[in-house]
């Protein structure tokens, strides 16, 4: 059975760090590249990042680009999502995603896009 469980959501003031976690399990974690992507409350789906299967290229939304990082553990199985300078405006629900598609570039909001698709984790900024 495939899965992919996120962690590591919570409630942090602005300005504050979280990591978020995926960890994935009956697929071939390392042939696929990941990515998150969030829905923050009444509005639709955002695509945040992106990291490659094998080489390890990243890509990020204008939104996160400075704050975020991701990155991955192929040997662990677990993808990573480094929150810095959290603002209100990234409050969502986070969701890991898995694609056969091997493109920095490709960044779709839509959960048909993907191979695979996580539960969720909620992020709550909040003073």
């Amino acid at each position: 059975e495939v899965q992919l469980v996120e962690s590591g959501g919570g409630l942090v003031q602005p300005g504050g760090s979280l990591r978020l976690s995926c960890a994935a399990s009956g697929f071939t974690f390392s042939s696929y590249g990941m990515s998150w992507v969030r829905q923050a409350p009444g509005k639709g789906l955002e695509w945040v990042s992106y990291i490659h299967s094998g080489s390890g290229s990243t890509s990020y939304a204008d939104s996160v680009k400075g704050r975020f990082t991701i990155s991955r553990d192929n040997a662990k199985n677990t993808l990573y999502l480094r929150m810095n300078s959290l603002k209100h405006e990234d409050t969502a629900v986070y969701y890991c995603a898995g694609s056969a598609m091997s493109d920095t570039n490709y960044r779709p909001i839509s959960p048909g896009a993907y191979n695979y698709w996580g539960q969720g984790t909620q992020v709550t900024v909040s003073s």
